[in-house]
């Protein structure tokens, strides 16, 4: 499979392009992780493989709504609404 047909069947199938859908996955996981471990935003963007902090709670704020630091004080990580599914 080529690659521009890779990522035509990919956005079919979950309405994102594989680096949304790999960026999502990312601050899922990191959203998970402040609560579950009590980790700090800057051990979880690293964690997740994001060089900056500030970048990670830019993307996080943008994704979430709030900035990683307040939605983990609001009690509202991990809901179940947030899981990645395929279309189909």
């Amino acid at each position: 499979m080529s690659p521009s047909a890779f990522h035509r069947q990919f956005k079919a199938v979950t309405s994102m392009t594989p680096l949304q859908y790999q960026k999502k996955l990312r601050l899922l996981e990191a959203r998970r992780m402040i609560p579950a471990q009590g980790m700090k935003v800057g051990s979880a963007a690293y964690a997740t493989d994001y060089e900056s902090p500030s970048q990670f709670s830019r993307e996080y704020a943008r994704m979430f709504g709030l900035p990683p630091k307040q939605d983990a004080t609001t009690g509202s990580l991990a809901l179940e609404d947030d899981v990645v599914k395929p279309r189909g």
